[in-house]
């Protein structure tokens, strides 16, 4: 990001120091041990926005101009290097005034990277972090232009937005959820997640060798029954993968494909969604995803532990629709592929009616595979009122 500033020209007469650690010995001697072993993380990020902040303010704020503002931008990233990595990402942010001597704000991201070299990363990131700059410092009043700014020069595909969080005592007040949310809306990132107290947190953080059980809806409200049913396969997977000793997270998804579909959607109403499910203890993960499987492609980018689904009839109709495939190159075949993969269980809930295998709504054509995946385990036919205890 400092080389974007100094190749722009007059450098020097808004930057005071620019540094890199990249030695964890180097790293951990000016911040601090870092928590866990940990360097890419929001704790390391906030430790150096802290010590360089402190610095800035301590060595030069007598020597400017009084109505100087000061900042300090930092980023830890994973980066691709001479050993490819599956999985790059990073956590970037600014702390700034937007009045000369007063308390600082805060506004910090979370990224993925999808450029194949290191040199494309870094040129991503740099224009990122100018264009995070910007807004700080021009569109702090409107949350949601600053947002559309981040992209300002950057090809869609090239990075991800999955996390924003305003803070301070001026960007306190703006509501993180609804910006989360607002994320998804602008196509910033696919999908994020919030966690049972409300709060946006990372993915990768929280997912990371995790079973997951996850169940799609639409959540207008938050039914007994859909508690029920979810505690119930909480209770059969929990059976199936009895040798495995890692937690299982309880996930409710919810998409916004619809709007994509050119339907008006409220983040309002999104948001009041996610707190009604926050309230009953689950994750809520908010996406883009119009198919199942792209969820589960979505899970197993952070966990490669098992995953279970729960839907009802409904829901159990979509996934072997035939027509929801016409635009995957491998169709159907792809689809469920994508969705099964080992490991991978879907509970359908029948709502107490007995109904067999042959009985399920799906057409003649893909039946074979049904049969395919229920004789390997991998769907389950739950004809049982879990509400009725």
């Amino acid at each position: 990001m400092a080389r974007q500033f100094f190749q722009a020209g007059a450098a020097a007469g808004t930057i005071a120091k620019t540094m890199s650690a990249y030695d964890m010995k180097f790293s951990d001697e000016i911040y601090g041990a870092a928590p866990g072993n940990r360097y890419v993380s929001r704790a390391r990020l906030d430790r150096m926005l802290e010590v360089e902040y402190q610095l800035v303010i301590e060595r030069i704020q007598d020597q400017r101009p009084p109505d100087t503002r000061f900042f300090a931008f930092a980023d830890t990233v994973a980066a691709q290097g001479f050993k490819k990595r599956a999985d790059c990402h990073g956590w970037l942010g600014v702390r700034f005034q937007l009045k000369p001597k007063t308390p600082p704000d805060n506004i910090i991201l979370h990224v993925r990277m999808f450029d194949d070299t290191n040199l494309k990363q870094q040129e991503a990131l740099g224009i990122l972090g100018v264009n995070l700059i910007y807004g700080a410092y021009n569109h702090t009043d409107q949350p949601v232009k600053l947002l559309a700014g981040l992209m300002d020069n950057l090809r869609r595909g090239r990075v991800e937005i999955n996390l924003i969080e305003f803070s301070g005592p001026n960007l306190g007040a703006i509501d993180n959820h609804l910006m989360a949310l607002e994320l998804v809306k602008a196509g910033l990132t696919r999908a994020v997640l919030f966690d049972p107290a409300g709060k946006v947190v990372s993915p990768a953080d929280v997912i990371y060798k995790k079973r997951v059980l996850a169940m799609r809806g639409q959540f207008l409200t938050v039914e007994q029954q859909d508690i029920d049913r979810f505690s119930h396969a909480k209770q059969r997977f929990q059976t199936r993968t009895s040798g495995n000793t890692t937690e299982i997270l309880s996930l409710a998804e919810l998409t916004m494909a619809q709007m994509f579909d050119g339907q008006k959607i409220s983040t309002t109403d999104f948001l009041e969604r996610v707190n009604r499910l926050a309230e009953s203890g689950y994750y809520i993960l908010i996406s883009e995803f119009f198919r199942y499987f792209r969820l589960n492609q979505y899970l197993d980018r952070y966990s490669r532990e098992p995953t279970a689904f729960v839907t009802d009839l409904e829901g159990f109709g979509e996934v072997f629709n035939e027509g929801y495939y016409d635009n995957i190159p491998g169709g159907i075949l792809e689809a469920l592929g994508q969705l099964f993969t080992p490991g991978t269980v879907l509970y359908v809930y029948t709502q107490g009616l007995p109904i067999t295998l042959n009985e399920l709504p799906v057409e003649d054509g893909v039946r074979p595979l049904l049969s395919y995946l229920h004789a390997r385990g991998q769907i389950e036919i739950v004809d049982e009122d879990p509400s009725l205890g």
